[in-house]
């Protein structure tokens, strides 16, 4: 296992990496761009069959650069008058709405928003909700069983420290996932509480992921116990040992947004994908591609997809969150980054 020390020079070496990536063009492009093509910035399972989709209903090509929220941020703003992007395609809703208070953003309010519960979009139509996104633990259960220690339930247990080195999430200024944790944490329980019990959680983690996928799929191979991520169904429906777990002490969430980048040269394109996603086709491609609650009512989800009515879910102030969230990432660079 790794030591304190080196666990802090890995987490060094990642934002190093990262900073590195936002000047070189980050992300994984999903292939060479063509100019007519739709650009998609996209923070999101399975973009690739879900913009096959697209392109089959509406005939408008699509690519995509895989990026995560705090890596979409960075990038828009060093590209803010000259957009490489046209759409912004998930992430964590508080990067949304700084990018729309930063005006880094193109309103535009979808004929189908208006089936979107008004809890889930901008009002001035900056951005739009297309899926509910839940923070599970993914956790690997032959590991679990092979170390002798139960499956946690509680993010209370997550601090225990028969879970050292077992426990793995991505960086909160890089990942939606991680910030939506840590935010909501000092949400339940106050920043003197929160903090605190941060720091007993970040005991327990050998380091901190570069992207948000790392988490889930280190835990389907066993590499790590635990993972902090939503994404773990597909993993249990690729048949690795894994089970989700929705905390009992409070499940964070968030909806997951698609919004217009402002600069844009191809508008009409980008609005189509806004109207597309919303549709109930588009709504129940994303729910199966991307295992999550749909955002429109009366659309037909997976049987896998937790119903949010079962589950404790946290009261989470989006726009403090967005409010906080320089202030919080600053933070948590300064007591764990170094």
């Amino acid at each position: 296992m790794k030591n304190r020390s080196l666990k802090k020079a890995i987490t060094l070496l990642v934002l190093l990496l990262f900073s590195i990536s936002l000047i070189a063009g980050c992300g994984t492009r999903q292939a060479t761009q063509d100019d007519e093509a739709l650009q998609i910035y996209a923070a999101y399972g399975n973009t690739a069959n879900i913009l096959e989709a697209f392109t089959a209903a509406t005939g408008i090509k699509a690519e995509f650069i895989d990026m995560s929220s705090g890596e979409v941020l960075s990038r828009m703003r060093a590209e803010k008058g000259k957009a490489l992007g046209d759409v912004w395609f998930g992430g964590g809703v508080d990067s949304f709405m700084v990018a729309a208070e930063e005006d880094l953003l193109h309103p535009y309010i979808s004929p189908e928003s208006e089936f979107i519960d008004d809890r889930l979009k901008d009002p001035n139509g900056y951005w739009t909700g297309v899926s509910i996104v839940l923070v599970t633990f993914v956790v690997n259960k032959d590991l679990a069983e092979t170390k002798g220690v139960p499956i946690p339930q509680t993010w209370e247990e997550l601090i225990d420290p028969q879970y050292k080195d077992e426990i793995l999430m991505p960086n909160p200024g890089i990942s939606g996932t991680a910030f939506t944790a840590i935010a909501s944490i000092l949400q339940r329980m106050g920043e003197e509480d929160g903090w605190a019990f941060i720091e007993k959680l970040d005991a327990n983690m050998p380091y901190y992921a570069e992207r948000g996928n790392e988490p889930p799929q280190k835990a389907s191979m066993g590499e790590i116990m635990i993972g902090i991520s939503p994404d773990g169904i597909n993993s249990q429906r690729e048949g690795y040992p894994v089970e989700v777990i929705y905390p009992q002490d409070g499940t964070a969430w968030w909806h997951s947004p698609v919004a217009i980048i402002a600069g844009t040269d191809k508008l009409e394109k980008a609005q189509a994908f806004v109207d597309w996603t919303l549709t109930p086709e588009g709504q129940e491609i994303l729910a199966f591609e991307s295992p999550r609650p749909a955002v429109r009512p009366g659309v037909t989800v997976p049987d896998d997809v937790e119903r949010l009515e079962n589950l404790n879910l946290v009261e989470y102030d989006f726009a403090l969150a967005a409010q906080e969230r320089d202030r919080i990432v600053e933070q948590w660079n300064q007591r764990f980054g170094n």
